[in-house]
């Protein structure tokens, strides 16, 4: 055996939407139901294993052989998936080099990152079926009790023989489509430096990246205290049954002579500057309750696996026309900076829980627990994270592409340079004390080449 086509149907408690992939495996009740595979573009299987079937054994023995590869769509999941069900515990994973994904073999080549998107796109016969969503949230997620199910969470074969059969079909139609898919791509293949970038990108999803769970948990319920009370002082201002309604603030607010089609946050700040008391009072705390940065404490939360990590964080090639990775759960790509000057002791008063000390040294609680958020990544013992960002990156890096291919006739400055001292770079927005710290100096986009090729080659 060559090349394994799979594709699996499972079950979990967990909402994989908000858990992720990694997170999902670990709840007790995880399990595969139905394998569907295909062994060197052969017939296709299903393997029943909800009803006791099991995995032939030179498929079994495929799955960790690394000479034989692996294919799948959104391949991440039935690696993952596979790897608990060998009873590997969190934090290893089946290797990722023998597996290859044909989601990302469709996002390569602009296609939809969904198996009936991209299947619908390349005008496949064999089409996944649209009958399987209603199948996947009647087999694979709990129920609600019932007196009508007999109070049962979860739906088994035995309870409906007929859709179980269907969802067999389903299983087989899945891995059907995605070997069409690779019979339709394969004059367009995925260069092997691509497949090297992926197998990085999943070795560190698996890794993942250690979170400070006392924090996250503390902040969690600070911020749950802060909008009672917020929302508390908004009522007693406005005298409304529901102050975070934008129609009855919007209301409140022409009741009181300021008219407004919208509460964004660019709205609220505009208006802000010259709104009289009580107008301004209730607009802050507004401004407040709308913190949404927040949320990524509940994201942490749910995607934290057993051993403190989160993972699963990046979507390889997610901006499927560019090729860019995409975030995923907490989205560490896009997290609030901080500027609080004792950044410190703030961070160890909301892990300690000390809201009252919190509330009573800043003038906004929900603001300090969006600055900590990046805090709440910890780096392994002896090691420092560096945090960089890059500015406009996207169009530096064309404008150089194109200037290389001697498109662009006109001038336009930019900022490069290298220099020995401690600066803060307009292009980047990093500090370092490092001999390759950048700072900032005019060139004219004819010399960005000969600017840029050094620090770009390293």
């Amino acid at each position: 055996m060559k090349n394994l086509s799979i594709d699996i149907e499972t079950f979990s408690s967990a909402d994989l939407n908000k858990t992720g992939v990694y997170r999902y495996v670990e709840e007790p009740d995880f399990e595969i139901l139905l394998f569907g595979y295909s062994a060197d573009n052969g017939p296709v299987h299903v393997i029943d294993l909800a009803q006791g079937e099991t995995l032939p054994p030179d498929v079994l023995a495929a799955i960790t052989d690394e000479t034989v590869t692996k294919w799948a769509f959104n391949a991440n999941f039935e690696r993952v998936c596979l790897s608990r069900y060998l009873s590997l515990p969190t934090g290893e994973y089946l290797h990722p080099a023998s597996w290859r994904c044909t989601m990302i073999w469709s996002a390569y080549l602009g296609l939809p990152l969904s198996l009936i998107g991209a299947g619908a796109v390349l005008g496949l016969e064999k089409q996944k079926l649209a009958e399987g969503r209603d199948l996947i949230k009647y087999f694979c997620t709990p129920c609600a009790p019932t007196k009508s199910n007999g109070q049962r969470t979860r739906n088994l074969p035995i309870h409906a023989p007929d859709r179980w059969a269907t969802f067999k079909v389903y299983n087989q139609r899945d891995v059907e489509t995605e070997m069409a898919i690779q019979e339709r791509l394969v004059h367009y293949p995925v260069p092997a430096f691509v497949w090297d970038e992926y197998h990085l990108d999943q070795e560190i999803n698996d890794r993942g990246i250690a979170l400070d769970m006392p924090l996250v948990e503390n902040a969690i319920r600070m911020d749950e205290r802060s909008r009672e009370e917020l929302t508390s002082l908004m009522q007693e201002l406005t005298a409304l049954d529901n102050p975070n309604s934008v129609q009855q603030m919007k209301r409140w607010l022409s009741d009181n002579g300021m008219e407004t089609e919208t509460l964004g946050k660019k709205t609220v700040a505009s208006l802000l500057k010259d709104a009289p008391r009580p107008l301004s009072d209730v607009l802050l705390l507004r401004q407040q309750l709308a913190k949404s940065s927040v949320k990524k404490y509940q994201a942490m939360e749910a995607a934290v696996c057993a051993d403190g990590r989160a993972r699963g964080m990046f979507q390889f090639y997610g901006a499927n026309r560019t090729g860019r990775f995409s975030g995923r759960l907490i989205q560490l790509q896009n997290l609030p900076q901080n500027h609080l000057p004792d950044l410190d002791d703030a961070r160890e008063l909301v892990r300690s829980g000390s809201y009252e000390d919190v509330r009573q040294v800043y003038p906004s609680v929900p603001e300090v627990l969006s600055e900590l958020i990046r805090t709440a990544f910890i780096p392994r013992d002896g090691c420092t994270f560096i945090v960089s960002d890059f500015s406009a990156i996207e169009a530096r890096v064309i404008a150089w592409l194109a200037v290389s291919n001697g498109a662009w006739k006109y001038s336009r400055t930019v900022a490069i340079s290298i220099a020995p001292q401690p600066v803060r770079c307009s292009m980047c927005r990093w500090s370092s004390t490092a001999r390759t710290g950048i700072c900032v100096k005019k060139v004219r986009l004819r010399n960005w080449r000969s600017a840029t090729a050094a620090p770009l080659e390293r």
